[in-house]
């Protein structure tokens, strides 16, 4: 019984460390990558995303089992409990930021997307022609003409 209790404890332990370990992970991941966004390098946004995804499946796991585990992280020492929750508060710091900056990014290509789609309406509505109505060879009924964007931001 006794055995069973140090083993479970020992389980408990491992699992602290590995959630500590994955926070400070996550949060190092995370500055460099709200670095790079800042930076608009979207080639090393890009070559973290696989890691990110790895960190990522890993924490949710371990968050995971510490819901349906309580009791551990209430039976830990209060220093220890007060260091996780520091390491937590500055992941969410990182967290907000990384989120706000992936939104500016998405809503600045979005911008630069529709004003190149607008300004190639207009090119293309000044200098394409078409059959009008009449069967005839005009610029005058050029609204209705197709416009591709092959690129993806």
């Amino acid at each position: 019984m006794e055995n069973t209790a140090q083993i479970q404890n020992e389980d408990f332990n491992r699992k602290i460390a590995d959630y500590k370990e994955i926070i400070n992970s996550f949060s190092d991941l995370l500055s460099i990558e709200n670095e790079a966004l800042r930076n608009y390098d979207t080639d090393a946004v890009t070559a973290l995303y696989e890691q990110k995804t790895k960190i990522v499946t890993a924490y949710r796991n371990l968050v995971a089992y510490f819901i349906k585990n309580q009791e551990v992280l209430k039976a830990l020492e209060e220093t220890e409990r007060n260091n996780v929750k520091e390491l937590s508060l500055k992941l969410d710091t990182l967290l907000k930021e990384n989120d706000t900056l992936l939104k500016t990014r998405m809503e600045t290509s979005k911008s630069v997307m529709d004003s190149i789609v607008r300004i190639a309406k207009i090119t293309n509505n000044a200098n394409s022609t078409s059959y009008g109505s009449q069967g005839k060879y005009s610029p005058l009924d050029n609204s209705k003409n197709a416009i591709a964007i092959n690129r993806t931001l």
